[in-house]
Formats: C-alpha cells, sequence, structure tokens
C-alpha cells in the first residue's frame, strides 16, 4: 500500500469539542490525523476558527492539505457518511480490542472510505448503534490522541511514518541528538 496515493480515505470526526476545555485536546486529535493518514477531520459542539487557523498554519509551513471542518450536527453527518457507504469506527474504551479485529478492519479499509469518531464528552447512546463497529485501544480509560494515534498505525501498519507532504516550506533532518530543520 503507498499511503500517498490510497483512493480509499480515513476521515476523523471528533465529537463534543468545548474552546475553553478542549481546545489543545482536538488540536492535537487533527495534528495526529493529519500526520498519520487521514485525509481531513471534522468536528462539532463549539464552533472555533481558531482551530482551524492552526490547522491551516501547520498545513502552510509542513506541507499537505489536511482540511479541518465544523459541522453543526454530528448525527446527519454521520447518516449522510453512511449512506456514501463509508464505514463507521467509533473509538472507546468500550469496543472490540484493536488487536482481535484490527486484520478484519485492514480487509474493509482496502475497499471503503473509513469514518473514525472519537469523543471528547460523553459519547451519545444512539451513535452506538449508527456506528458499524465500536473499537477499543485496550478497555481501560486512556486518551481519545492516543487511541486515534493507535488506530491509525494498526491500520496503515505503520506506513503512515514515511508520508510525504507537497508543498512543505520546513523539513526536519532526522537527528541522533540535537534538532534540524531546513527551510525549501
Amino acid at each position: 500500500m503507498n499511503i500517498n496515493n490510497l483512493l480509499v480515505k480515513i476521515k476523523l470526526l471528533r465529537l463534543g469539542h468545548r474552546i475553553h476545555r478542549d481546545h489543545r485536546t482536538t488540536t492535537h486529535c487533527a495534528l495526529v490525523a493529519r500526520a498519520f493518514g487521514t485525509s481531513e477531520m471534522y468536528y462539532c459542539g463549539n464552533e472555533d476558527d481558531s482551530l482551524i487557523s492552526s490547522i491551516e498554519k501547520v498545513n502552510e509551513s509542513w506541507g499537505g492539505d489536511f482540511n479541518v471542518t465544523y459541522v453543526k450536527s454530528w448525527k446527519s453527518f454521520v447518516n449522510k457518511c453512511k449512506k456514501d457507504g463509508n464505514f463507521i469506527i467509533l473509538c472507546t474504551m468500550y469496543g472490540k480490542n484493536i488487536p482481535d479485529i484490527e486484520i478484519d478492519l485492514r480487509s474493509i479499509f482496502k475497499d471503503r472510505d473509513i469514518v473514525i469518531i472519537i469523543g471528547s464528552e460523553k459519547i451519545p447512546p444512539e451513535l452506538i448503534n449508527l456506528s458499524d463497529i465500536n473499537v477499543a485501544i485496550s478497555n481501560q480509560p486512556h486518551s481519545e490522541v492516543a487511541a486515534l494515534a493507535i488506530l491509525l498505525d494498526r491500520l496503515f501498519q505503520g506506513k503512515q511514518l514515511n508520508l510525504k507532504f507537497t508543498n512543505s516550506k520546513l523539513n526536519i533532518v532526522p537527528q541522533e541528538k540535537g534538532k534540524s530543520i531546513y527551510k525549501l
């Protein structure tokens, strides 16, 4: 699988964004989604122009065209995604543990776009029924940022770590010690 040329896409839906409480966490969800190969992130809750602006600045410096979009209704968004044939993954600690289903998920990923849903506040019970599967990254309390990274890593089998972002102005020169960034 060449991740830069995938025809199938992964999208992220972040539920219940609260500006004053979740700004950094939602931004980190977007950064992980971007760096780990998703095409776009949608969020609902409080509309937050600074979130969108932050990710646009990252794209401007580091390349890529990752997009963040506000949706007023998670339910309408999920229903439209289902109608469009997307496979809906709800990521919570209550689902099937990822080691038990990752091969099945990768099989689905070969043919269908995927929407991964992560929460901020309590997950609406109705969403559990709308989702195609509830996936857990361990069945213990955990961070949605870490859960997203692990889920994406399992789907892409580590290939996302070699993504090449187009139109970057900055690049890192990997170093054993220190840091080196060069401008293009």
